[in-house]
C-alpha cells in the first residue's frame, strides 16, 4: 500500500532518507528505523535496474515506500523502473513545461499518457488483474519533479498547471550553482529563489520538499520554517562516516586520557 501518497494528499509532513549504495540490508535497515519513505538515487550513484529491484523487495519485507530518482532524461530506465511498482519516480533537473509534460506522459498509459504496456513486478508477473492496475494500480504512484535550477522557478506558473505531479522537491545545491552560487545552499541569494517558488507553490496548493545531504538540526529547521513537508535528509555514505567517526574519536580518547 502506497502510505506515502496518502499522507501527501493529505498534506501532512513526510521525512525520508538517500540511499546511494547497493546493499540491500541498507533498506532493511533503514526501513524498519520508521522513515516515511526511502529515496534510491539512480541518478549519481552506481544503482542499475538489479540493485534497485533487490533494494525494493527489502523494502517490501519490512514495509517502507520506496521512491527513485531516476537518471535525467532517460525514458528507458524509467520504464524498466515503473515496470518493477515502485511507490514514486523523481524526475530531476527539469527546466521547462515541455520536459515536465514529457516526464509525466511517460509515467501514465494512453490516452491520458504515452507509458508503453509491459508491467513485470507490478501486476505480481500476471498473478494480479492487468485490468485492474491500468485503472487504479497504475495511478498510485507519486510523480515529483525536481527544482534544481533557475529556469524551472522562471517557469514555475506553468509547471503548477500540470495536476498530475505530486509534488515539486527542491535541490537547493544545483539550484545554487544555477545563480552561481555553488556550494552554498542555504546562501541568501538561493534562499530568497526558493521562498520566491514556494510563494507560487503554496499559492497553488502544491505540495513541497526538498533534498539534502545534511541532517544537522538547524538545517531541518531553515527548511520547515520554509514551508516546506517533504523533507528527503542525509544517506546511507552519511550514516556509515558519521558513525565511524564517532567511534574513531572514543577510541582515541580513550588513549589520551590514559
Amino acid at each position: 500500500m502506497n502510505h506515502l501518497r496518502e499522507k501527501i494528499a493529505r498534506k501532512e509532513p513526510v521525512y525520508g532518507t538517500h540511499v546511494t549504495l547497493d546493499d540491500p540490508s541498507l533498506c532493511a535497515i533503514l526501513g524498519r528505523i520508521g522513515f516515511d519513505y526511502i529515496w534510491v538515487d539512480m541518478e549519481h550513484t552506481y544503482i542499475d535496474c538489479r540493485s534497485l529491484y533487490i533494494h525494493l523487495n527489502a523494502a517490501r519485507a519490512v514495509g517502507v515506500n520506496v521512491i527513485v530518482r531516476v537518471p535525467q532524461n532517460d525514458m528507458v530506465t524509467l520504464k524498466r523502473v515503473i515496470e518493477m511498482g515502485v511507490d514514486g519516480v523523481i524526475f530531476p533537473m527539469i527546466t521547462s513545461l515541455t520536459e515536465a509534460q514529457s516526464a509525466i506522459a511517460a509515467t501514465f498509459y494512453p490516452p491520458k499518457g504515452m507509458r508503453g504496456f509491459g508491467p513485470r513486478d507490478a501486476v505480481g508477473y500476471g498473478l494480479y488483474d492487468v485490468f485492474e492496475y491500468i485503472e487504479r494500480g497504475s495511478l498510485d504512484m507519486c510523480r515529483f519533479i525536481q527544482i534544481e535550477h533557475v529556469l524551472a522557478v522562471e517557469c514555475l506558473d506553468e509547471l503548477v498547471g500540470i495536476k498530475e505531479i505530486d509534488g515539486y522537491i527542491f535541490g537547493p545545491n544545483d539550484l545554487s550553482g544555477s545563480i552561481g552560487q555553488l556550494g552554498y545552499p542555504c546562501g541568501e541569494k538561493t534562499g530568497m529563489l526558493m521562498r520566491q517558488a514556494i510563494e507560487i507553490l503554496e499559492r497553488n496548493g502544491k505540495y513541497i520538499g526538498v533534498s539534502t545531504g545534511d541532517f544537522r538540526e538547524e538545517v531541518i529547521k531553515y527548511y520547515r520554517d520554509m514551508g516546506i513537508s517533504m523533507i528527503s535528509a542525509g544517506a546511507d555514505t552519511d550514516y556509515l562516516l558519521y558513525g565511524a567517526q564517532q567511534a574513531l574519536r572514543r577510541l582515541q580518547a580513550y588513549d589520551s586520557e590514559q
